[in-house]
């Protein structure tokens, strides 16, 4: 790939004047065996560049441990680019917000208790560096300056929304150069925070989705020379669980986009093409009042969820073709789909009774811990203690991160919301020598502001009628493997928290979209893969199954239902999406 430099004129590509015209494509959203298909379309529609996050929770775990392999093989997603001609603009944070789980900021580091997070605190930059030090030699071959595709890399991420401490962006250059970061470095901020989150000698780049103009002449007026770019250019929006699903007119959007290369500036879409949450890799925001990100993460891109082009596909290919050369080739046509009514999940465990079979060692403690102080990123933990006392009582819960169903000798007395702002419930102990349970969701660390210091499971004391409950046995479930789980038939459906299994036949995979009307709220597999969460209250009414995650024949559904299954315990795959309705 040619050498991208910055002069005071803007981009020059082997010394020719340059627009990077780009499109976020996150990897680690999108299954490996569609990443190909993904970047052929980002070309088609009339892209030279793709940008991706790097999502640091992902490739590193735990303390001592980094993968980039299968899903994360970042430099087989860097090949299929550069075999497509596309340049790569790379984003490796360390902290990448993009509503994703903690912002990308592995859980392990919260497990400090007064840790500052993107800080010169020593102990996030000793884990900082340790990340880089094995992340960007291996992507060392990939940078432009050898011939690879990456053009462009971004240091940390917003930062002038979070703090002015312009020492640790210079500590993150710092280390990127000593790892053999050669390319040009970037910062992006909104227009307002460019004075705090830009780096002397960086360029600067400005995200915004709307008021181009202004939006431009304000990062001119902070960089009064070299390139205008903005490097999130806001076309569609993220949903939460509770609201409406987001979109955004192509029209409107096209015209944006018009106005922003009319002005001579480069952009990169986001998103091009969102992807999913898969799991429970979700994140969340909280101004006050916690709000989790649903699984989908379609954005109302380009590319939907599925991969197949919209609308602004179309519009936004029409406005490129006014600015530079767009391929011959045709708009894509939409994959094909497939539909499989009435699944039967025949087979059923309650959870309370397989909790040996999911977890790891059970932890002995005087008060609760949380899920960090176990060594755990996602998923559930079980907290249980024994009740003194018989008789009416007040449980109160001085932290809920972030959804604890109650029990009381394995029988369901209530439910507790952070974002409710819940944390008392009044109960009756049937027996003195009762069993409290409490399974505490993490429903989605938060990924932007002050707020991603955001430990889970129960972060506080627990107390019945004002006195603090000691004796606890916490088990993480991280629902990581499946395999153990001692299913059986029923014929009656279960109440509570219980998994479902049932089988499908498929003549030929393709991808299709999992319904689950009638039940309330859980998680789902397929053949093993983590499909995501789903939940009643909308907006999301369905869950994306990629064709790759299935096989002709035989294949596998699992559903973890948290409260009440459909009656019939069945579901459906569907030709469809459902992502709820829009504010229009």
């Amino acid at each position: 790939m040619p050498l991208l430099h910055i002069d005071d004129t803007g981009f020059l590509l082997d010394g020719k004047p340059h627009r990077l015209l780009s499109g976020g494509l996150h990897y680690f959203r999108v299954h490996p065996d569609q990443w190909a298909d993904r970047l052929r379309k980002a070309r088609i529609m009339g892209l030279n560049t793709v940008e991706t996050y790097v999502p640091w929770n992902l490739h590193q775990p735990r303390p001592g441990t980094f993968l980039m392999d299968g899903a994360l093989d970042l430099p087989a997603f860097l090949d299929l680019a550069a075999q497509e001609g596309l340049q790569v603009l790379l984003r490796p944070g360390p902290y990448i917000c993009g509503e994703w789980e903690g912002g990308g900021l592995p859980s392990w580091l919260l497990a400090e208790p007064d840790i500052r997070l993107r800080s010169q605190d020593p102990r996030y930059l000793a884990a900082v560096d340790d990340y880089f030090e094995h992340l960007l030699p291996p992507l060392v071959p990939y940078l432009s300056s050898v011939g690879g595709p990456v053009i462009a890399v971004q240091v940390e991420n917003e930062f002038g929304a979070y703090s002015d401490e312009t020492a640790h962006l210079e500590h993150l250059a710092a280390t990127l150069r000593r790892c053999g970061v050669d390319v040009p470095l970037f910062t992006c901020d909104q227009p307002a925070d460019l004075g705090r989150g830009a780096l002397p000698g960086v360029l600067a780049t400005a995200n915004f989705g709307s008021r181009t103009t202004p939006n431009l002449a304000a990062l001119r007026a902070h960089q009064p020379d070299g390139p205008l770019m903005c490097t999130e250019f806001w076309i569609g929006w993220f949903d939460r669980w509770g609201a409406h699903h987001v979109v955004r007119d192509a029209a409107h959007a096209a015209q944006e986009l018009d106005e922003l290369l009319a002005a001579g500036a480069s952009v990169n879409f986001y998103m091009f093409h969102g992807g999913t949450n898969f799991g429970f890799t979700n994140g969340a925001n909280d101004k006050h009042t916690y709000r989790p990100t649903v699984t989908s993460y379609d954005y109302d891109a380009p590319l939907d969820e599925a991969g197949d082009p919209t609308e602004k596909f179309t519009a936004f290919r029409d406005v490129i073709a006014k600015y530079a050369p767009v391929p011959a080739e045709p708009v894509p046509p939409r994959g094909p789909k497939l539909a499989v009514a009435g699944i039967a999940l025949t087979d059923s465990v309650p959870l309370l009774s397989a909790v040996h079979t999911l977890g790891g060692a059970a932890v002995r403690s005087h008060r609760p811990r949380t899920m960090e102080q176990l060594g755990q990123d996602f998923g559930f933990v079980l907290y249980e203690t024994v009740l003194p006392a018989a008789g009416p009582a007040l449980l109160e819960v001085e932290g809920v991160r972030d959804r604890a169903q109650v029990f009381l000798d394995g029988l369901p007395v209530g439910v507790l919301e952070r974002e409710n702002h819940e944390r008392a419930l009044a109960l009756t102990v049937p027996r003195p020598g009762a069993l409290l349970s409490l399974l505490v969701e993490n429903q989605g660390r938060v990924n932007y502001g002050p707020g991603i210091h955001d430990r889970k499971g129960l972060t506080g004391d627990v107390r019945l009628d004002g006195t603090v409950l000691t004796g606890w046995t916490c088990l993480p479930l991280p629902l990581t493997g499946l395999e153990g789980l001692p299913f059986a038939r029923t014929a009656a459906t279960p109440v509570g928290p219980t998994f479902h299994r049932g089988a499908f036949d498929v003549a030929e995979p393709a991808d299709t979209f999992l319904h689950l009307d009638g039940w309330t709220k859980g998680n789902a597999w397929v053949n093993g893969f983590p499909l995501g969460r789903y939940w009643s209250r909308g907006p999301q009414r369905s869950l994306y199954v990629p064709a790759p995650v299935l096989r002709p024949g035989r294949n596998e559904l699992v559903v973890l239902e948290l409260h009440a299954a459909h009656l019939a315990r069945t579901a459906d795959l569907r030709e469809y999406a459902a992502l709820g309705p829009t504010e229009d």
